[in-house]
This record gives structure tokens, sequence and C-alpha cells, in this order.
């Protein structure tokens, strides 16, 4: 069957709890479909897309940065804020594309990068012109260096991506950039810089755009009172709201000033925060009085684990009921290792779950396909992701996962764009095989993706996953996610489960409201299903009810 397209009923829903269950797929735009044949995605080809997003059922997308920028770290180093990169589109273009996917149902939540601007943005060069001192500069983070002559950084502190957090300018100060050189760190505690965020948040709402993902929301605000400390009295100190750079209680007075602006709309705007930090201070980012939701990335650190994935579910759960928001699941995004390579790899000898568990060194470690399972990888991450669609809160979908694809590593050095590949002497390959151009036909130039090459190659094997081969076969991953979403739009009620002891240590059984039956078979051994309609399944379960290992059921009680 084919999942009808959203009703005008929901297209027209006003709902300001739209997003408590929502099922949201980012779309990285230079990577999803090439409108003018120039080799990099933009807001037309998004619009090209739209019928296909309709189809696979979802809530909202969530847009990638899509603003002017030189793509020093993939478009979150931004140029300005309140416009559209040339070579992507116009401001026309995005309005007509928010137009056609709120037509079909769809939201918009596009990307804020609050804490930093690229080196290129008009503020940065106005303090480089105007020196020690300026106001210009006190928008930013700039510092005397250390040493007699102040030739050396302020501290010794790195970057996220490599090398020295800090870059001397030509008057002989050095200006603090916690990610790339040309992403220079904005200073919270000037007025102007507030001000002007409030204004960007206003720009796009008043545009039609529903929410916003915060970039990296707990690094904003940062305590930079002399002496600076060094990388390991940092170390040494707790992150409790009070640390120096991370996860500062008073980042959420920015928030509050936030939600405020939020609240003005009707319906009122969302927001998401990307806030990597400590389980126990989730809560303050996802609470009403701040962004109203927060990531949990503890699925997408898992490995394919019965009693990891049900020990975060209960956990996150118990958070979200802290704050009043809901739960966000997520195995995939622009950041990390597409969760089918992960589920292929090998585990690794450790104890207790770590980024990219299942082989988080594969591509560095130049690929090799013999220690690669790809059929087990498909087969766990279409398991992983059927049980994360059953559960309570809202999902995040990264775009090509609805097609199965594997992480991209054979990426020659000299083709590739990751800040991270070069900033650490190419040891590290970073993040361009998640973000390589979608394959939409089985052949042409770039699979579909535009008229010409892709600004990222494609390997030969994405022939096999291009959309009109999967929307051909009634077994493809494609159609898995179409018909799970279109399920969950049924089934889904009320946000609690109740787990359903299973008598083996391997298998989870949880039941949501209404009688929807969720069973995931982690082990190999199969397991015969409890009575109930078999609604759909990750592979197959037989006339007998044996659900094989490594797949996940849904069933209606009977």
């Amino acid at each position: 069957m084919t999942p009808q397209p959203l009703t005008e009923l929901r297209a027209t829903d006003t709902s300001p709890t739209w997003w408590r269950q929502a099922v949201v797929y980012q779309i990285y735009p230079r990577s999803f479909a090439d409108g003018n044949g120039d080799g990099i995605g933009d807001i037309p080809g998004i619009l090209s897309r739209v019928d296909y997003l309709a189809e696979l059922g979802i809530d909202a997308v969530w847009l990638s940065p899509f603003y002017p920028s030189a793509l020093a770290d993939g478009g979150y180093d931004v140029a300005d804020y309140r416009d559209v990169d040339p070579r992507l589109g116009t401001l026309a273009d995005f309005d007509a594309m928010t137009a056609a996917l709120h037509a079909r149902g769809i939201r918009v939540v596009v990307d804020i990068v609050p804490n930093h601007t690229s080196d290129l943005h008009v503020w940065f060069q106005e303090a480089l012109v105007a020196g020690r001192g300026s106001a210009a500069r006190e928008r930013y983070i700039f510092r005397e260096g250390a040493g007699p002559d102040g030739a050396e950084p302020p501290t010794d502190w790195t970057a996220a991506f490599g090398g020295s957090a800090w870059e001397r300018v030509a008057d002989g100060q050095w200006y603090l950039h916690s990610f790339a050189i040309e992403q220079p760190d904005l200073n919270w505690s000037n007025p102007e810089v507030r001000e002007d965020f409030l204004r960007t948040l206003r720009f796009w709402s008043d545009r039609g755009v529903d929410g916003f993902r915060i970039d990296v929301a707990h690094m904003l605000t940062k305590d930079l009172s002399e002496p600076l400390p060094s990388t390991a009295e940092l170390a040494a100190l707790p992150v409790d709201g009070n640390h120096p750079l991370l996860d500062r209680d008073d980042v959420h007075e920015i928030y509050a000033e936030w939600r405020r602006v939020f609240d003005s709309y009707d319906p009122p705007r969302t927001a998401v925060a990307e806030a990597w930090v400590a389980s126990d201070r989730v809560p303050k980012y996802a609470s009403p009085e701040s962004l109203g939701q927060s990531f949990n990335f503890d699925l997408l650190r898992a490995g394919f684990d019965a009693q990891e994935f049900r020990d975060i579910v209960t956990q996150n759960i118990a958070l979200a009921a802290r704050s009043g928001s809901s739960s966000t699941w997520v195995l995939s995004n622009h950041d990390v290792f597409r969760h089918a390579t992960r589920y292929a790899l090998p585990m690794p000898e450790v104890e207790g779950p770590v980024p990219n568990r299942h082989g988080g060194g594969w591509a560095e470690s130049g690929a090799d396909e013999s220690v690669i399972d790809r059929p087990g990888g498909i087969r766990r991450a279409r398991a992983a992701t059927l049980f994360l669609l059953g559960l309570p809160g809202s999902a995040y979908l990264y775009q090509g996962e609805e097609l199965g694809l594997h992480e991209v590593a054979e990426i020659p050095a000299d083709q590739r764009q990751d800040p991270t590949f070069f900033r650490t002497n190419q040891e590290q390959y970073g993040r361009d095989g998640c973000r390589v151009p979608l394959p939409w036909t089985a052949s042409g130039p770039s699979y579909g993706f535009g008229d010409g090459s892709a600004h990222l190659p494609q390997p030969a094997w994405f022939a096999d996953s291009a959309v009109e081969v999967e929307e051909g076969d009634s077994d493809s991953t494609l159609w898995l996610y179409r018909r799970a979403l279109a399920l969950r739009s049924e089934l889904q009620s009320e946000e609690r489960l109740e787990w359903i002891e299973t008598g083996r240590p391997d298998v989870l059984h949880f039941v949501r409201p209404g009688g929807w039956h969720v069973v995931t078979n982690f082990g190999t051994e199969p397991y015969a299903l409890p009575g109930g309609d078999v609604l759909l399944a990750s592979g197959t379960a037989d006339a007998a009810g044996i659900v094989p290992g490594e797949t996940t059921v849904w069933l209606r009680a009977e």
C-alpha cells in the first residue's frame, strides 16, 4: 500500500504541541537534491522533492544551514543569518519551499548557529579593521597573547576540529574559535549580540518557520575572567552550571528571552537543543521556560544491544517527565557514522556505551571491506529503526537512512571537505562519509541528484539504493519506512509505554496505549511472538509467529 499524503486538516493544524511525537526528517541541503546542476544541493532541489517527503509520511523537515557561507564547516560558518546562500537559492525560493511543505502538512525547522559566526560575517570583518578596545571587537572574544611579546596563544585550549582554539590577527590580538579558525566565537555577554539573534528568530518566524534547532546550545555563555584556566585546570572542574566554558546556568537567561519570542507567535514556535551535557542537565534545556526540547543522543552512541536500549529508553522517558517535554530519538545525523554501517562493524572490546561503538575507527583505518557485514548492518538498522519509531516522543530521521544507506568511506583526500580531516593532518576522516549526496536514480552523472557531478563523490554501490530502485521493491528499506510512518500516525497516542518481560535478555517487548506492541529480537536465536495480529516487521515473521534474530515486529493485541 502507498501511504496517503497528509490531509488538509493536518496541514492547517495549529496545535502548539505538534512536536511532542512528531517525525522530523533532517535535510542537509547541499546533499539532498541539486536543482540547477552545479553539483550542490539547493532550495529548488528540495522543492522538487516535496512529494517524496509527503509520501514518506514525515511531520516536519529540519534544514541544516542554508545561509551564506564559505563552507569552512559545511555551512555552520554563517556569514549572514537572515539570507539564503546564493548557490542554494533566494529568499523567494525559501518561501516557495515553505509554502509547498506546509500545503502537504509538513512543518519547517531551521538550524540556528549562535555560538560563532563565519569570519566573513560583516561583524567580524568590522572587528578586524576596528582594532583593540573597539565596540566591534566586543561582539567576539579577543584577548592579548601570552609571553613577553604576546606571540603565544592566551591559553593551551584545543579547538574541536584540532589545533589551537586561538588565532592571531594582524595587530597581534587573538580571537577564540571553539571549532574551525573560520568560526570566531561570539561574546554572549554583549547586548548587541543578544538583540541581533532575537531579530533573526523573528525574521524566520515571520516567514513561516515553525521551529528551530539550536547548534551547540550548551556553549554560548562563557566566564573568561582572568586568569584564564589551562586545559588541565578546565578538565578538573565539574560541569555543574558554573564551568567557565560549558553548560553554564546563565545560558538559560538567553533562552528565556528566546522563549518569549517563540511564545509571541500563534502557534508558538518550537525549539530543540543540541546540548551535549550530562543526563541530569538535559531537563534544563527541555523545560518550557527554556528551549522546550533537547536532543537525546544515547541511542546514537549505543551498540545493538537489548539492555543498552532498554536502559536508555527508561532513563530518557524519566528525564522527559522531569522537564515536562517529550524525549527525542535519533540513530543517525550529519555528524556521525550512518547507523547501517555502525551496526555492520564488529564491536570493540570495551565496557559500556561509547561513541560510534560499532567500529568507530573503521573509516580512519582505511575502510577495510573485509570487516563490514553489510547485510547484517541493514538488518540491524531496520530493526533498530522500527524499535525507535514505536517509542513515545519525537523521532528524528537523517536523509538517506530511509534508503538504508551506508557510510561512504572511499573519498579521495583531495575531495574531502570536513575541517576535521585537515586540522588533524588527515588522521581523522571526519563527517564527509554521511554527507554524500543522495541517489535518486540508478544511473546518471550523480544518480539523479542533479544534472552534473556531485560535490562529494558517490560510490557505484549507490545505484542499488537509489530511490527509483527501492520504490519498485516492496521489501525495500524505503517501503519499510513509508509503511512504518503511516502506521505510526494511526497508532500513536499517549506518551507512555509498559515493558513486558520476555524471559530472554536479548529480546525487548513494550506495549503502548491502545494495544500497540513492539517486540525486538536483538539476538540471533528465533523468538516466539505473543498472540496478536502482525502489523509490520523489519524482517520476516513466519506464519507460526516466530521472529528471527535481529528483527522488530509491531503487533496489535488480540
